[in-house]
């Protein structure tokens, strides 16, 4: 993604959802679209391109859907290491500090990582986004507990009405950054699926 805008809308109605994301690619010329259902439920539609052609298709999908809407965010100037951390990325070395960000929704779990990485110099651990979540925003930074503190703040300030919960762990013992590191879900440490 090279584009300089996202946008993202979160729907309690799936079918309100693919309505919304068609007419928003029918409307304005996006980049990109990436739409799907999450836990539990929920339906998002993400779009990326130029300001003008993503907030024009953001309208358009409220237009047709706005009742249906959970959370929505547009972002201008979306910071690569979001960019990054959606595309699959994740940093895994361990840090001086861990901070968390939990949010209610997806939207803004995205918003609250790019509001942490714009405002501090931390990296960006991982975004976790409504599967396996409950539907939650999950962003994990690294970095000094100062520059971590910072991020936490900004970023759950950005998004309080939407906060569940926001820490800051100096020195997380060794064997929690491997689980930390790893997928997050708690079955994954166990051959439970048939294979």
């Amino acid at each position: 993604m090279t584009a300089p805008a996202l946008a993202l809308l979160e729907f309690h109605s799936i079918a309100a959802g693919i309505e919304a994301g068609d007419a928003m690619v029918k409307r304005a010329p996006v980049e990109r679209i990436l739409a799907g259902t999450i836990q539990p439920g929920h339906f998002l539609v993400l779009v990326t391109g130029e300001v003008a052609d993503v907030t024009e298709a953001v309208d358009a999908g409220l237009l047709v859907a706005a009742e249906f809407v959970r959370d929505r965010l547009l972002l201008p100037n979306v910071h690569p290491g979001v960019v990054a951390a959606l595309r699959g990325e994740r940093a895994t070395a361990d840090a001086e500090s861990l901070g968390i960000v939990e949010t209610a929704t997806a939207a803004a779990g995205i918003l609250a990582a790019d509001a942490g990485l714009k405002g501090a110099e931390v990296r960006l651990n991982q975004l976790r986004l409504g599967d396996g979540l409950g539907g939650k925003g999950l962003a994990l930074f690294g970095g000094s507990v100062s520059d971590v503190e910072a991020a936490v703040a900004i970023g759950g300030d950005v998004v309080s009405d939407q906060v569940i919960r926001r820490a800051v762990i100096a020195r997380l013992h060794g064997e929690m950054w491997d689980n930390v590191n790893g997928s997050g879900r708690f079955g994954d440490h166990f051959a439970w699926l048939p294979s």
